[in-house]
């Protein structure tokens, strides 16, 4: 089975054969089958993407030579947001599958969100790290409340706030790397271990725990003293992590690299290690944490002797506004000192207070146990589509609401289609579709969204 292109595409390679026709009734005709493509393919989907006249193009073609080419985005300008929904500069409404990447957990927009922002944007937005501040402490505070509350990382101590997912897990190597340093002198405890299809951040020491040749290569060589791993080897765990081994750095569920569930033995284990060898366990938490699986942090359910010496976290931390924390036991605190670390913007009011909101909202257990309710609707229906089409989807993985939709070929042709008829939906890893909507997407929101998404797997065939 395989997908076929999407209609504009042959009306482009159309477009491309009259250009180069020395024929003008051949040119004439070539032409007049094109636009009758574009016409029918318009005329057959609610929100086909914006056109070349539109004023979506015009303000691309206005911006794009001014912003540094880092992304390849289609053609919808996004100027609007209300709960699990975005609308373009064409006034067309989208479903959001994707929630910004696992950022808007409450939504867009979400009116509490919006009313802190304002009530602080008129108080105190910013003051620097040189001064105390009411929400810093206060953030922290419930972070480390919460976490313990969930059953979580039992010895949750500190927190250090900082701006962004990449910062977050920088302070978790800088920090894993101090350990290291305090532990043995010498020096020769710094090895940091990641496991492959893991991704943690594109700043260089992200970067370097990120071990994809197509982010690493082209800022090569990374930083010194990286190993990788394969994620739920058991056996390879001894060799993997070693004396000289400072931090291991783990996403309990990966999510760009395919929504990958490590498994709890396998965590035990990793952890097992970790603590005979006197290295720093750190959980990556940045997309699969703050409620998103239906439980505080995606490992609140593993036993103590699993749970990591440093969480990091950011995306929902937020709801779109950018923070990020690292979320450290005593054994890390107590070897931090004044001045090892820092931030100009990160611990700001504005942010700080905003994060308080956010996981205050979060930690509700009735917001999870809603999301555990709500896996199952896309859980249902991934079982139906898998006996109806066994050719094309192999497996479905995750939990709560970050799943995976594992496809036999890549499922890239689906995403303009749905888009097309409302829906945005991401791939991640090989050959997946990844679902990682708003927590507070309505069951009726979620069955509508797959209905199309049937619609666009049945177009892109």
């Amino acid at each position: 089975m395989a997908f076929r292109l999407p209609a504009r595409r042959l009306a482009a390679a159309a477009g491309r054969r009259y250009l180069s026709s020395s024929s003008p009734a051949a040119a004439g005709s070539n032409l007049s089958q094109q636009a009758k493509q574009a016409i029918a393919h318009d005329a057959s989907v609610p929100n086909p993407d914006p056109a070349e006249d539109s004023a979506s193009a015009a303000l691309i073609n206005e911006h794009a030579k001014y912003m540094l080419a880092t992304y390849a985005r289609p053609p919808p300008v996004f100027v609007r947001g209300e709960g699990s929904y975005l609308y373009d500069l064409e006034n067309r409404k989208y479903l959001d599958f994707t929630s910004g990447i696992a950022v808007n957990s409450l939504g867009h927009c979400d009116p509490g969100v919006w009313n802190v922002i304002a009530d602080q944007a008129k108080t105190l937005m910013h003051a620097s790290n040189l001064y105390y501040n009411p929400w810093t402490g206060a953030l922290s505070q419930l972070l480390v409340e919460k976490t313990l509350e969930s059953g979580a990382m039992h010895d949750a101590a500190t927190v250090f706030i900082c701006n962004s997912g990449s910062e977050a897990n920088e302070a978790a190597i800088k920090f894993s790397r101090k350990v290291g340093k305090e532990l043995d002198p010498s020096g020769s405890k710094h090895e940091f271990v990641s496991f492959h299809q893991s991704f943690h951040g594109q700043t260089m020491g992200s970067l370097s725990a990120t071990p994809n040749p197509k982010y690493q290569a082209p800022f090569a060589p990374m930083l010194p003293g990286f190993k990788y791993g394969t994620y739920n080897d058991i056996a390879g765990i001894n060799e993997l992590v070693t004396e000289k081994t400072c931090g291991v750095l783990i996403e309990p569920i990966q999510g760009e690299g395919g929504v990958n569930v490590a498994s709890d033995d396998f965590l035990i284990a990793l952890a097992k290690r970790c603590r005979e060898v006197g290295a720093v366990l750190a959980y990556d938490e940045i997309q699969c944490g703050m409620a998103r699986t239906g439980s505080f942090w995606a490992h609140s359910h593993l036993p103590k002797e699993a749970h990591p010496d440093i969480i990091t976290t950011a995306k929902a931390l937020g709801n779109g506004f950018p923070i990020g924390a690292t979320i450290v036991n005593n054994n890390v605190s107590e070897k931090i000192k004044i001045g090892d670390h820092g931030t100009t913007f990160g611990g700001n009011p504005m942010a700080c207070r905003l994060g308080h909101y956010v996981v205050s909202r979060l930690a509700d257990p009735t917001l999870q146990k809603e999301v555990v309710e709500k896996s199952k609707v896309f859980t249902d229906w991934f079982d139906k589509m898998r006996q109806r089409f066994p050719e094309l989807i192999s497996d479905v993985r995750g939990k709560g609401l970050i799943l995976g939709l594992q496809m036999t070929q890549d499922p890239t042709p689906i995403i303009k289609p749905a888009r097309e008829r409302g829906l945005l939906v991401i791939t991640c890893g090989t050959n997946t579709l990844r679902f990682v909507p708003p927590l507070t997407i309505t069951a009726e929101e979620i069955e509508s969204g797959l209905d199309i998404l049937e619609e666009a797997i049945k177009a892109a065939m």
